[in-house]
């Protein structure tokens, strides 16, 4: 009411010198009647036209303050709504990411309130073609995860990820809903972080960084499938912070994968996540990544446990990964080797080695106009053996996969993709077109 008041009498009182302004200036531009006044009374008008303008220019300074001051009411008004309802109003911003994790996931660092909801989802449509002629399709609400977080204060937070996979749980289904993490993080300062309870283990790109706006196939690489079992969580503790501005560490002993004897998922069937385990054996793994150069992160991870709890044999996972960004142009990939020694004590044909990796090149094709929406195509060339040596001597084939296809960005947290991959199997092939839609929250 005030504010409204002041404006009022703002409006009413620059309108009534700009009058009186208006009409000095005519006399003054009348040569011939500026002529016939004393020089007194031009003085005065001058004087009064001086006095005018600065009044003016004063009226110009009370108008932006008071244009701040509705700014700062409506500030006012929107935290006040936030601390009544306890409902956080922050958008998932990509370029707002905390300790590696997506954008969505880091929403409750950032929040305005203590409590933080957000969340991701994807859905998909794929048809496979086989060599022999056969086809197969698929359509999959693939997931919705909604994540959940908390600030008891500004140095501890919790965060939880919900996940509801293929529609949710049905008998009969393989749908389910699990707890992807839930953990506390106790914030210290830049170099030294304390994070408790169950995450996502730092080992890659694509397993701190799973929500679909982050990567450009309508599937996760298999990389970050049968090599690096993403999404791929643990129970423990992690101490993680900035060594110098451009060089962080992640270190944490976790509860360790329970690695099966063959298959292509030997490594992922072994995730013990967050169901209950008994007699969870202890593993070890650390990370580092590099950002000193513009656009570019580099880094690498390496895992050791005991590769299965009662047998004398030992894992160890490398692996080595970057994202490159300029402008339009982005180049991210993945590299990793897995081995595990002693293979013949669990069995003669126990998996002993696994390795492979993919790269991913693309271009925004509106990135050279005035567009804010986004049209990455991209080519990505994928090869993996999760069962590159058996301790029998035998092996199976590398699955070499080639996927080319386009993103549509309506919104930065919408996206549209539409793919086609050509598998090769070793001894046998299949193409498949797919077309999703994804989003984050």
């Amino acid at each position: 009411m005030i504010i409204e008041t002041i404006d009022i009498c703002i409006k009413k009182y620059y309108h009534s010198r700009k009058q009186t302004i208006m009409i000095i200036n005519i006399i003054i531009n009348k040569g011939n009647i500026l002529k016939k006044l004393p020089l007194t009374l031009l003085g005065t008008a001058l004087a009064s036209n001086m006095l005018l303008a600065s009044e003016s220019a004063e009226l110009e300074s009370l108008k932006k303050e008071v244009q701040e001051l509705r700014e700062i009411t409506q500030s006012l008004i929107d935290e006040t709504s936030d601390l009544k309802t306890g409902f956080s109003y922050t958008v998932a911003d990509k370029d707002k990411t905390y300790s590696g994790l997506g954008a969505a996931a880091s929403k409750v660092y950032y929040s305005k309130s203590p409590l933080s909801i957000g969340g991701y989802g994807e859905m998909y449509f794929a048809n496979a073609v086989e060599e022999d002629g056969s086809a197969k399709t698929t359509l999959d609400i693939y997931r919705f995860i909604p994540y959940i977080g908390y600030k008891f204060s500004d140095n501890i937070i919790l965060n939880t990820e919900i996940e509801f996979e293929h529609g949710g749980a049905k008998t009969g289904n393989d749908g389910y809903v699990i707890l992807e993490f839930m953990y506390l993080d106790f914030l210290i300062n830049k170099n030294f972080n304390v994070r408790a309870g169950n995450f996502l283990v730092p080992v890659g790109l694509i397993s701190e960084r799973h929500e679909p706006t982050l990567f450009t196939t309508v599937q996760r690489p298999n990389t970050a499938k049968y090599l690096i079992p993403t999404t791929w969580n643990e129970s423990g503790i992690m101490a993680y912070g900035s060594i110098t501005e451009n060089l962080t560490y992640k270190l944490a002993a976790v509860s360790a994968l329970q690695t099966q004897t063959n298959g292509d998922k030997w490594l992922r069937d072994g995730r013990g996540g967050t169901f209950k385990q008994t007699d969870a054996a202890l593993a070890f793994v650390g990370r580092f990544d590099y950002s000193g150069i513009n656009g570019l992160l580099v880094g690498g991870s390496l895992y050791s446990a005991p590769a299965r709890n009662g047998v004398d044999s030992n894992l160890l996972m490398a692996e080595l990964h970057f994202n490159y960004q300029n402008n339009g142009l982005r180049a991210y990939g993945t590299y990793t080797k897995t081995t595990r020694s002693n293979a013949q004590k669990i069995a003669a044909d126990a998996v002993k080695s696994a390795r492979g990796g993919y790269i991913n090149l693309s271009y925004d094709l509106l990135a050279l106009t005035s567009s804010s929406k986004s049209l990455p195509v991209f080519i990505q060339y994928e090869s993996i053996n999760p069962q590159e040596q058996r301790a029998d001597g035998t092996s199976a084939y590398f699955r070499k996969t080639t996927t080319m296809g386009i993103n549509y960005f309506p919104h930065e947290q919408v996206v549209l993709k539409a793919d086609y991959a050509i598998q090769d199997y070793g001894n046998s092939d299949s193409n498949t077109a797919s077309i999703s839609m994804g989003f984050i929250f």
